[in-house]
């Protein structure tokens, strides 16, 4: 299924899946990547008869903006919402949320509780404040120091990340990493997810961002309409590893459960 790219507002946003649709899917990236990434996923859900879209946040991929920066998380919500009204005029509305894509879907759940249809968080960035309080306190931000061999046990994935250009492979951003910070206190003492359908994946050998730390907080957010999956031996991308296609299958069972032909 062909991927198009189209433009709302300030991002530009990936579709799969032009008419037909019985429900519509907004994939949220993770820091320094984009949704072209998330490519196999969106095919796999458009061809069970979702309307995926994928936007580019500020400062990443096709869209404008400084490399790697997102000043503003509350603005980044912003465009969410902005994608999610172009696109889901009468159809019920479901979010997978991946790494700060997860921290920006969490968010967006708390600001508009009754949007969406279900929820889908992907090793979110949540439970972060201490790690990104501790690089913020040093004289200067360290590089990333990034090993593509903590995304995924297939070596492919990194390889592919390594050349993919639209990827920002520069050093962390201060601007970002306070936004991030503001973002993960505001959801710690924002409202929980009440009774929204929830599906919280997380690999077991993530590095990236700690099952530890996340976990707790998700639990605390979460209602009875959840359920928790830990996958074994799998990184930090999940829909990029070994076996994905359990996942895949796992993610649109969830998606066609809690979302309808319409609103």
């Amino acid at each position: 299924m062909n991927e198009q790219i189209e433009q709302v507002g300030k991002v530009h946003v990936r579709k799969w899946r032009d008419g037909g649709a019985t429900r519509l899917v907004l994939l949220v990236h993770g820091y320094t990547e984009h949704g072209g990434r998330y490519a196999p996923l969106a095919r796999f859900l458009a061809g069970r008869g979702s309307l995926v879209v994928a936007p580019d946040h500020v400062g990443h991929g096709l869209s404008g903006g400084e490399r790697g920066v997102i000043a503003d998380f509350e603005a980044v919500v912003n465009d969410l919402h902005s994608v999610i009204e172009a696109y889901g005029d009468g159809l019920d509305v479901v979010v997978i949320g991946h790494s700060m894509g997860g921290l920006l879907a969490t968010r967006y759940v708390q600001r508009h509780p009754k949007r969406l249809a279900g929820l889908v968080l992907s090793a979110p960035a949540v439970g972060v404040a201490p790690f990104l309080e501790t690089v913020l306190a040093m004289p200067e931000i360290p590089e990333q120091g990034f090993d593509g061999a903590l995304l995924s046990r297939d070596p492919a994935v990194g390889e592919d990340n390594a050349a993919d250009p639209l990827v920002w492979h520069g050093p962390w951003r201060r601007a970002t990493l306070e936004g991030a910070l503001a973002t993960d206190r505001a959801v710690e003492v924002g409202p929980g997810f009440g009774d929204l359908p929830l599906l919280y994946l997380h690999g077991t050998d993530d590095r990236i961002i700690s099952p530890a730390g996340a976990l707790p907080v998700v639990e605390r957010l979460a209602g009875s309409r959840s359920d928790f999956h830990m996958l074994p031996d799998q990184r930090h991308e999940i829909f990029n590893e070994i076996g994905k296609e359990v996942t895949f299958s796992m993610v649109a069972e969830f998606v066609e459960r809690v979302a309808g032909a319409g609103r």
